[in-house]
Order: structure tokens, then sequence, then C-alpha cells
């Protein structure tokens, strides 16, 4: 249990003590300045201490904020002060000085033994937080008509209606913020109160989707209005765990990885779900709808948008211009921003999770699985063209430098094998990476696309990719366009899986390259979120052990060139189960030991809903 040591006199009346017992402390009171590093040595080593001055004033709220927040190794707010395991050394560090030094060496109240604390940790160099606390009220009053004005500010202000609206997403799109989380934030409430968490809830939400997907697999009408009332059902719980973890500050490694990997596996599932709800449902001619195609296509497009969005944000991080985008787009977004209706337009035109869940829903109840994934299609489309236009626009008007992280964490999302590797090492062309991946990307899905199935052409121009992938990474990704590098090895890879499996127009093949792209895009999305948590890319090893994205592509090419068509529908199942297996059995290896270990809490909001 954490240990809060209350420093100075008890003041009668107060509910401290019961405030910081409801926040889950164990509270000492240590009268003297003496008693505290007694104290503080007795706490257990592994758990959270704070320190907090026995006249403080102020809302339950803020001590939550400035005491509890896993995501912080030390924090404080005025009149308290926190450190968690990791910063207990410091902690102890800071006690110390405080005792020594003269109640004059600091800008702070010299009388409250938690500020001077505080003041030297930052002065120790610790990085303390000190979270925003708005209206909250959160003081040490000097004397009893202080004390009476922090009481009644205190009473002023209800916490509670503070608490519930900052566990809202501060940015969020229009049918999240106007038609899910006006009530979803009183169910996450509901949750907080009986003790559940946000992983729970999310399980519940993945738990919701499969049995929409379950429902829409049926290929009844009643099963389609079913599974869409599910989807949008899931996509509530989606948006409370969120809101939960926000509300009771349950933030975890565990937490932002299972939300962010569920959020893909419900969306792809369902894309399953719809699919083999065509092939059971009948059609004018008794004979089911076999739409694997566009389920695979919707898949495709939807990933390849994500890792846009991942490789731009990536090679952004840490550069010169990161902070201070004054490129004439950026300054046309303002303008738009201050036009209150053009931001909610521009987040819906983008299809967030939420616009695109209920587009499905309602696609889904009322027409049928082609009309879903075509409308779907042709929408995510225009949004993939309309956001990655903008910052391709941002990225050559802006000047920004490169740094060394970003340029290796877009070599990481690349996910070369071995085989791209021994071309990298070769002199660079006088090329731009981006036109290389390109050239190779559009060469190789053309030609599968345009030759028929089993043809050796896709042999030769699956070599030259080979090639092409190596020599764009034979420079350091740091060009004003490198971000695109990785979206294009993703489109030709999963590109390349579908056309040879629509090409071998046999039983089986589409849904086993579905299963394949899902089981490669589970590794690619695990990669950016190792490298969102500074956690790294996935081993080596791993890379190596499923080939890379060069070497998958020619093993499913090579297949397609010697094998009829049912033995490759065969591969293409192998192929997705081994890499399935490998990459899942790894990916929840190190989260479970991360999470075990300690790993820093995380909040990551990911796509706006």
């Amino acid at each position: 249990m954490s240990t809060a040591i209350l420093t100075g006199q008890p003041v009668p009346g107060s509910s401290l003590e019961g405030d910081l017992r409801d926040l889950g402390f164990d509270v000492r009171v240590a009268s003297r300045a003496a008693d505290v590093e007694v104290l503080l040595a007795e706490a257990p080593a592994g758990e959270r201490v704070a320190l907090v001055d026995a006249g403080f004033v102020g809302h339950a709220h803020a001590l939550r904020l400035g005491l509890t927040d896993p995501r912080f190794p030390a924090s404080a707010v005025p009149g308290a002060v926190t450190a968690q395991p990791s910063a207990r050394a410091a902690l102890t560090r800071a006690v110390r000085a405080a005792a020594q030094a003269p109640a004059g060496d600091t800008a702070l109240r010299t009388d409250v033994l938690a500020d001077r604390i505080a003041a030297e940790l930052t002065a120790d160099g610790t990085e303390l937080h000190r979270p925003e606390l708005g209206a909250l009220v959160a003081t040490v009053p000097g004397d009893p008509q202080a004390r009476n004005e922090a009481r009644q500010a205190v009473a002023a202000v209800d916490d509670e209606d503070i608490r519930l609206r900052t566990a809202v997403k501060s940015r969020d799109g229009f049918f999240t913020t106007h038609c899910v989380s006006p009530y979803s934030k009183y169910l996450a409430r509901w949750c907080a109160r009986r003790g559940l968490t946000p992983n729970q809830v999310t399980t519940a939400s993945l738990a919701t989707a499969l049995i929409a997907a379950g429902c829409a697999a049926t290929g009844t009408r009643l099963g389609f209005v079913a599974a869409g009332i599910l989807l949008i059902l899931s996509f509530v719980l989606d948006c409370t765990d969120g809101q939960l973890a926000r509300y009771s500050l349950q933030y975890s490694t565990m937490g932002a990885w299972l939300d962010a990997t569920f959020d893909r596996a419900k969306e792809y599932a369902y894309y399953a779900g719809l699919a083999l709800g065509a092939a059971h449902a009948s059609g004018g001619g008794g004979d089911g709808d076999d739409v694997w195609a566009l389920a695979l296509g919707a898949m495709v497009l939807q990933t390849c948008r994500h890792v846009v969005d991942f490789s731009f944000n990536e090679a952004h991080v840490g550069s010169t211009a990161a902070t201070a985008n004054t490129s004439p787009t950026a300054a046309l977004s303002g303008r738009l921003d201050s036009v209150g209706w053009t931001v909610w337009v521009r987040r819906m035109i983008v299809l967030p999770i939420g616009e695109r869940w209920a587009l499905i829903a309602l696609l889904t109840a009322v027409t049928t699985p082609r009309i879903t994934f075509w409308v779907l299609l042709i929408g995510c489309a225009f949004a993939a063209c309309y956001t990655t236009a903008g910052r391709v626009l941002r990225s050559v008007t802006r000047k920004a430098h490169r740094t060394d992280r970003a340029a290796k964490a877009l070599a990481d999302l690349a996910d070369n094998g071995p085989l791209a590797d021994a071309f990298a090492a070769l002199k660079p062309l006088p090329l731009p990476a981006p036109a290389i991946a390109f050239a190779g990307t559009a060469l190789l899905v053309a030609v599968a696309a345009l030759t028929s199935y089993g043809s050796t052409w896709v042999i030769v121009v699956a070599a030259v990719y080979v090639a092409a992938s190596g020599l764009a990474l034979a420079r350091p990704l740091k060009g004003a366009l490198d971000w695109l590098v990785p979206p294009f090895f993703r489109a030709a890879e999963y590109l390349t899986v579908l056309v040879l499996a629509a090409a071998a127009d046999v039983n089986g093949a589409l849904p086993a390259a579905f299963g394949l792209v899902a089981a490669v895009a589970y590794h690619h999305y695990d990669t950016v979120y190792r490298i969102r948590g500074d956690a790294g890319a996935p081993p080596s090893w791993l890379v190596r052990a499923i080939g890379g994205q060069e070497g998958r592509t020619l093993a499913v090419v090579l297949a397609a060139a010697l094998l009829p068509a049912p033995g490759f529908t065969v591969a293409l199942t192998v192929l997705a189960v081994a890499v399935a297996l490998v990459v899942l059995v790894e990916s929840i290896r190190f989260w479970v030991t991360a999470h075990n270990e300690g790993a820093p809490a995380v909040h990551d909001e990911g796509e706006p809903a």
C-alpha cells in the first residue's frame, strides 16, 4: 500500500486523512521535520510515498491528480509531493536537503515542508510533474482567515463535475463528442465505483465486437441488425475504457497495448464476419456473395492509413519544426480552425473510428455487406488522400532537421529483413528513398495485377522489389518525404497478397490471404506501439524469423508462381499461422514482462474517436 506522511500538526476538523485513505494511502503523521526521514525510510521500498502538509486545504481530486497518477515518477501540487519507487532515492535526498537548507532559500512558502522538498527535487534534476488544476483548489493557508477562504473556494467548485469532464478526451470526433461521450462518461464513473478496471472494460468491448462479428456471419437480416447494434455498443465500451482510465487515473503499459491492439482486432474481425455473412446470405440466384476481396481491401486501406499516420508522426518527433510549424499549410489550418464549424467537418471527413464504426453499423443493418464495403472503401480512400496530401504539403513547405531517433524509427517501421539489408549495404542510388520505394511498389503490384496467375514475370519483378527495399534504406531516412517509405512497403506487401489471392480464383484463397495480412498487420501495429512506448522495435531475430516485409512478399510470389491454386491457398494458410504464432507469442511475452517489471505507465490517446 502507498504511504502518505502528514507533516506538521493535524488541523482540527480537517478531512485530509480521510481523503488520503480514500485514495489508497496508509497515513502516517510526522509531527516534527526530523520524523519525516525516519518514516520515509520505514515506508515499503516498492511503493509510492507522498508527503503532505497537515494544513493542506483543497479538493480530493487535486490530491488524486497530484499524488496518484502512475505515469510520472515524481509529481507535486501546492502542499504535497509524491515519488514512485524509481524516484525514492531522489526524494530521500530532497528531504535531507530541505531539512538542512535555511527557510529563505526557496521562493516557495518557507513554512511548508512539502513545497521545500518539491523545490529540492527540481534543483536535484528530478523531472517533477505538476498537473494542471484549473478551478481545483490546492493550498496551505497561512492563517485562520485564509483557511476559511480556501474552504469556501473548495465548496464553490464541484470537483466531481470537473473529474467527469476531464475524463472525456479533449480532442475527439463529432460522433464521439456529441453522441457517445455525453453518457459514456457516466458509465465510466459507474464502472469506477464498482471497482472495474479499464482493462476489463476493454476486454468487454472486444467480446462485444466479436459477438457482433458472429451475428454478421449468420448472413440473416436479423443478424445484420444485431451486428450493427452490438458494434455501436462495443464502441461505447471502447470510449468508456479510456474515460475510466482518465477518471480513476488507472493508466498502465498493458492497458495502452490492449486498447490499441483490440481496436484493430475488433474492426478486422468484424470485416471477416461481414464477409462470412455475405457468403451465407442468399443472393438472387440462391448463392452467397463473395466479398472477401473487398473485406481484405478495406483492411489493407485502413492499415496503410494508420501507417501513414504513424510514420509522419515518428518522422517529426524531436525535429526542429516539431513544436513550431510555420509552414503555409499550418497557417491555413490555423485560419480554418478559427471558424468553428470547419473543425468538425475536417474531423468528420477523415473518418475517425467513431464516424467509421457508426457508418459500418448503419450500413450493415440496412444494406448488404457488398454495399457496406464499397462505401467504406470510397470513404476511407478519400480520407487517405486528404490526410496524406496535407502531410506531404506540410513536409515539403516546412524546414526541419530530422533526428537520428526519427530516422531509426522509420527504418524500424520499414520492417526490412535480411534480403533487403544485403542491398542496403551497397552504394546508395542518387534518388530519394520514397522514389525508390514507390517505383518498386508500383512495378510489383502492377505486374502482379496484369499478368496471369503463375506467371514467372512476377518472380523477376519481386526480385527487383527486394533490391529496391534495401536501396531505399541505404541512407538514413532523414529526407522531407522519407516517412512515405514504410507506407509504400505496407502497400506493396499487402496488395501483392490480395492481387495474387484474387488471381488464384479458388475457394479459400482470399480468406487465407485475409488471415495472412491480419497476422502481418498485427506485427506492424505491435512495432508502432513499442516505438511509441520508447521500448524500441521488436528484436531483430523476430524480424528475421518472419522474413522481413520483402522476404514475405517474395515467399508469397514464389508460392503463387510454383504452386497450383489449391496449393497456393494452403501455402498462404501455413504462412499466416506461422507468422501469427511467432509474432503473438513474442508480443505477449514482451508486454506481459514489461508490465510485470513495472514499465512506466502510459496513456496513448491513439486514433481520435
